[in-house]
């Protein structure tokens, strides 16, 4: 873990980097075998992230995804904007916006896909969103990185790395895609 002690516009400090590019690469490329081996092919898979950061996981996914099985998997976003209680003082309740997802989900098995897995909120929020575009048939979810300290019943079936974190620290997750950069850090309050 690299340590470097500078502190962000949002008052953050960085404590620590837990994974840098090409771990997050290795990660994915993991989590989507397991994806194909849990799910035995992509026959009536898709994939859905969880706006912001889900996005491109998820999309990054289904092209590793593609590039074993030689077979395209449906991958769309579900828009939600959220007060993240982990980054924001706004709040802790997320706003879902109806939006479409990109593809039919109906019967579908559907990996739902977030960066961060923390109090379950957000995946709550996510799954009454997902519902109200259909009924797959299975829904399973995967988060890059599993902080703890749930307040809701929620558990990934697909999980990148299992992080201890104390009630003052946050994990960002950045992505070239969103932030020009790629890594995953360990921030302090």
């Amino acid at each position: 873990m690299k340590k470097n002690n500078a502190v962000t516009k949002t008052g953050l400090q960085q404590k620590a980097q837990l994974m840098s590019g090409s771990e997050i690469e290795r990660t994915l490329v993991r989590l989507a075998h397991q994806i194909l081996e849990k799910n035995g092919g992509v026959d009536g898979l898709g994939l859905v992230g969880i706006r912001r950061c889900g996005v491109p996981i998820a999309e990054r996914l289904g092209k590793m995804i593609q590039q074993v099985e030689k077979v395209s998997v449906p991958v769309g976003a579900l828009d939600i904007t959220f007060y993240r209680d982990d980054l924001s003082t706004l709040g802790p309740k997320p706003v879902v916006q109806k939006g479409e997802i990109g593809f039919p989900i109906e019967g579908k098995r559907i990996v739902l896909v977030d960066d961060v897995l923390y109090t379950g909120r957000t995946t709550r929020a996510a799954l009454d969103a997902l519902f109200s575009h259909g009924r797959p048939g299975r829904v399973e979810l995967l988060a890059l990185i599993d902080r703890g300290h749930r307040e809701l019943p929620i558990e990934a079936t697909f999980i990148g790395r299992t992080v201890q974190t104390a009630a003052n620290e946050v994990i960002e997750v950045k992505l070239t895609e969103i932030d020009g950069s790629e890594k995953v850090l360990l921030m302090e309050r």
